[in-house]
């Protein structure tokens, strides 16, 4: 079983030409219950760590100071639009502290990535370290296989600028008052479609592509290092769609992968689409929402940053 993103309702080039110079592809990573090795690229599942290197532990001052959680890891291989790692390396590997307790606020994540050269690991570590307690369930991810699938994506709205930001504005704001005009009339009708919920940026697990800014508005992405902007590198997200992105909700396909055959039940109700198709990974980030992970493109060993939308 694979998953695909069905057409957009409309085509954002036909509507808005200078859309072109800004389109970017994004690789879903359709998240799905399964049984994933160390081998393969997954959330939840074994990493390929190996044998004998220390884990990762928190080292942020709190009172927590066990083991991070192994969140995912993407092999290259498998996600077109994972950039390149430093020197080489082609497996990126996320992990985050299993508490809220960093940061100014007290309340804030901890993540940290990790770039290897996969084919360095000889013997895997085994069995892999675990927290003892976590302080939100949202932290541990379901073990899930991914089917990796490129997207083509634009900016987020508020990124639009000049006669083009312009016109896309007018056009969506023009497309919400068409849709509180047909909920007036009938609560069942469909809304039409919008830039920002069926155009530009697809909701759920991806490598790539735009970020967007629903929470605090588009921030700065600059490195510290060296002032370049930075690129989006990962998202990770609470659903794999929202009640504005439905028309991103995939479908299934069938395939005769062997990372497909692996989904398990999960992907024979797909087509029902419950609440667990829709969190496959069972990972709430903030309050349901996404985190975006950033990359320097100038040096991939500069520190990433962090925004949680």
């Amino acid at each position: 079983m694979t998953f695909t993103t069905p057409p957009r309702p409309l085509d954002a080039e036909a509507l808005f030409p200078g859309l072109a110079a800004h389109r970017a592809t994004a690789t879903r990573l359709h998240p799905r219950a399964g049984r994933p090795t160390a081998r393969d690229s997954h959330v939840g599942g074994p990493l390929l760590w190996p044998a004998g290197e220390p884990w990762p532990v928190c080292d942020e001052p709190h009172r927590y100071s066990g083991p991070l959680l192994a969140v995912a890891q993407l092999y290259s291989r498998d996600v077109p639009d994972l950039a390149p790692g430093p020197d080489g390396c082609d497996l990126l590997q996320v992990f985050w502290c299993p508490f809220d307790l960093h940061g100014p606020t007290g309340y804030g994540m901890h993540v940290r990535l990790r770039w290897r050269r996969s084919a360095e690991v000889r013997e895997v570590s085994a069995p892999q370290p675990q927290p003892e307690r976590v302080g939100f369930d949202g932290y541990v991810p379901e073990p899930c296989v991914l089917h990796p699938e490129q997207v083509t994506e634009y900016p987020y709205i508020e990124l639009l600028t000049g006669e083009l930001g312009e016109r896309v504005e007018e056009w969506e704001d023009a497309q919400e008052e068409a849709a509180y005009e047909a909920e007036d009339e009938d609560e069942t009708a469909a809304a039409p479609p919008t830039y920002q919920g069926d155009l530009s940026v697809a909701p759920g697990w991806k490598a790539g592509g735009h970020a967007a800014w629903n929470v605090t508005g588009p921030g700065s992405t600059d490195c510290r290092d060296c002032g370049h902007a930075m690129r989006l590198l990962l998202t990770v997200d609470s659903y794999e769609w929202r009640s504005d992105s439905e028309s991103w909700r995939p479908l299934p396909a069938e395939a005769g992968s062997e990372a497909g055959s692996e989904a398990g039940s999960e992907a024979g109700s797909e087509a029902g689409s419950g609440v667990d198709a829709n969190r496959p990974t069972g990972v709430a980030v903030g309050n349901f929402g996404k985190l975006n992970v950033f990359a320097c493109p100038r040096d991939p060993a500069h520190p990433h940053r962090f925004s949680v939308q």
